[in-house]
């Protein structure tokens, strides 16, 4: 069975409105010892992302782009400038934020995490309104799942429930996650898809294929 997103959320949230000042983002991140906080509308609805790096720029500049180096202030691209100048969180936020539902799994969250290179995502219910943040530490918590529920669920759900075969006909061994498949499977295409559905049991880390097949032809 999949987590979701609303399984591993936090609900209680930092975030800031539009107006807040500079000094006061910096102060929440150390108050809180966060990387990054959503921003909100007058209505509750997620505009932005305020994280470390987006503050960043104004630390690097030290007062102004005039104050750097030329070939450093070059690299910097328009973006940062503009954060660099910025005084508010409407001026230096990352807009539209890159956000979650809770119906969402956590899977998705991962690949949203990784594909955009951030530490945590806030989390959207109806008409994009802010109930709750998911980090990279409350994604990996699917791996505390013990060896014995992911063996269980391979037998019970994966093979005796969605592909109709007797699991007796199947050996299938946990360890620290670590899925080894030993059988013999009625097709290639079948040994194949099993091990492929078992790699997306929530808390599998990897899964060793030892199915033989019957000769081709």
């Amino acid at each position: 069975m999949k987590s979701t997103v609303r399984d591993v959320m936090t609900t209680r949230v930092i975030w800031v409105r539009k107006g807040a000042s500079f000094r006061e983002m910096a102060a929440t991140l150390r108050e809180h010892r966060i990387s990054a906080f959503p921003v909100v509308d007058d209505a509750g609805k997620v505009i932005g992302v305020v994280s470390e790096a987006d503050l960043l720029a104004k630390q690097a500049l030290d007062g102004g782009e005039d104050g750097m180096p030329g070939m450093i202030t070059g690299l910097l691209r328009r973006r940062e400038q503009e954060k660099a100048r910025g005084v508010t969180a409407g001026d230096v936020m990352t807009s539209p934020a890159v956000t979650v539902r809770p119906e969402d799994t956590v899977e998705h969250a991962a690949r949203l995490m990784y594909t955009h290179r951030v530490k945590r995502l806030p989390v959207v219910g109806a008409g994009g309104h802010l109930v709750g943040v998911i980090s990279r530490a409350d994604v990996l918590a699917v791996f505390d799942r013990t060896d014995a529920q992911i063996r269980n669920e391979i037998v019970g759900d994966v093979l005796h429930r969605e592909f109709l075969i007797d699991p007796k006909e199947f050996t299938v061994r946990v360890k620290d996650g670590v899925v080894t498949l030993e059988g013999r499977a009625g097709t290639a295409v079948l040994g194949q898809e099993i091990a492929r559905r078992v790699r997306h049991v929530q808390g599998v880390v990897a899964v060793r294929d030892r199915l033989s097949y019957p000769p081709a032809g």
